[in-house]
């Protein structure tokens, strides 16, 4: 199929590594020695970073209780967390082209699990934020090593659905999180129900150790800062990636901000639910996992910029109904938004790792930094939405995220019909 009919460029083929036609790939694909386990061991390591990252996030009402401050104080919890890892994931990506993916991902669950171990103890909303950030920065190294890991140790056409994967252990992560505290700070308080998801998060840590497979393919990089200015100069060059990294960020601003503000909506009038109820709304997680996995089958039939449109117009449509005074109402729509989301940024991510033809790390790292700015934003700007105009506040940021990203998907399609014209001449 041709770039004008899925939509994808002919420069992001052409950035595919493509092994030669006398050479067995000896990628790993499913159904191959390794696969599974590889994708189960990404996957535990998607549901640790999730769930470790927003661990407060389903409890920042208790959090404002808690320490008598409002929610935007509160959702800095969530925040710092996420801008740690914004901040951090660009160093975090050169230490693993030097030392290895697998050796950086070990290292940063182990530091990031034991600080989930502190943040119960943590006597003030300022020590609370700090061990968050530390936190944050520590799993810097899980998401863009695991998708250079997948890059060099998948083949190119199962990439899409492996990293979908991935990403789909970050929904289940997100979801069990936010469930499991939601019920044990109900009878225990957020302290107790932050410590049970730093003890989980030791058994995935664990898990992912002795199921990751040895990488195969990796090559030693340097560590010289003018090389690696030089790498992220490239990408930041490149329209493509550009688009993509803005696109990640504008999602992820939707997502951050409707799930740190929904616990406050839901708890206040007309619902006033309790808190494990609230927990359990994040069950819509699940929605995510099956969008997120089923990535690959959705770009194959409509190319990436039509699975961009689709994401977009479902997490608009699940914006506009959650605005209703009607529980039913407002659980759909945080299915639609949910759905959305990581379909969406299951594609983006995935067309990251196959455009970068060099510094795959690097490539991800600038993604995934985007996307946890978003996140913070989302969550900050989100919750002062909410401070000064309710939930149809937060519902308008969020609105004006998806038309930046639809906006930005029309550019990248204008640009490749003009790439394509010009090929044709």
């Amino acid at each position: 199929m041709s770039p004008a009919s899925t939509g994808a460029s002919t420069a992001m083929d052409a950035a595919a590594p493509v092994p030669a036609s006398d050479t067995p790939d000896s990628r790993m694909a499913p159904g191959g020695p390794g696969y599974r386990r590889m994708s189960f061991a990404l996957f535990l390591s998607g549901v640790a970073t999730f769930a470790l990252l927003y661990s407060t996030q389903a409890l920042l009402p208790l959090i404002s209780d808690g320490f008598g401050v409002s929610a935007s104080d509160a959702s800095w919890t969530v925040a710092a967390a996420t801008g740690g890892l914004a901040l951090f994931v660009i160093p975090m990506s050169a230490l693993s082209e030097r030392f290895g993916r697998r050796t950086v991902m070990t290292a940063s669950l182990a530091v990031a699990v034991t600080v989930g171990l502190l943040v119960p103890f943590a006597p003030s909303l300022g020590v609370l934020v700090v061990l968050r950030a530390v936190q944050g920065a520590a799993l810097a190294g899980l998401p863009a090593s695991a998708q250079a890991y997948l890059a060099e140790e998948v083949r190119p056409k199962a990439l899409v659905t492996a990293i979908g994967l991935f990403v789909a252990g970050n929904s289940v992560g997100g979801m069990s999180g936010r469930v499991i505290t939601g019920w044990v700070a109900q009878e225990w308080g957020w302290r107790v129900a932050v410590g049970v998801i730093g003890l989980v998060a030791v058994g995935c840590a664990v898990a992912f150790r002795l199921l990751l497979p040895a990488p195969r393919h990796f090559k030693a990089g340097s560590l010289h800062p003018r090389r690696l200015l030089g790498t992220v100069r490239d990408h930041l060059a490149n329209p493509l990636l550009r688009r993509l990294y803005a696109i990640g960020a504008l999602f992820m601003t939707v997502f951050g901000g409707v799930y740190t503000v929904i616990g406050y909506r839901l708890t206040e009038e007309p619902f006033s639910l309790p808190q494990g109820i609230v927990g359990s709304i994040f069950l819509v997680y699940l929605v995510g996992t099956v969008s997120a996995s089923t990535a690959g089958r959705l770009v194959g039939r409509l190319g990436r910029r039509g699975a961009l449109y689709l994401g977009g117009g479902t997490t608009a449509a699940g914006l506009l109904l959650s605005l209703a005074d009607s529980l039913p109402l407002v659980l759909l729509g945080l299915v639609l938004i949910t759905a959305g989301f990581f379909a969406g940024h299951a594609v983006a991510s995935s067309a990251v790792s196959k455009t970068a033809a060099h510094g795959r790390a690097q490539a991800s790292a600038l993604y995934q930094s985007a996307y946890y700015i978003g996140s913070s934003a989302g969550s900050t700007v989100g919750a002062l939405a909410f401070h000064a105009n309710g939930w149809a506040g937060t519902v308008g940021v969020g609105l004006l995220a998806i038309l930046g990203v639809v906006t930005l998907t029309v550019l990248g399609t204008v640009a490749a019909r003009r790439q394509i014209l010009a090929h044709a001449r």
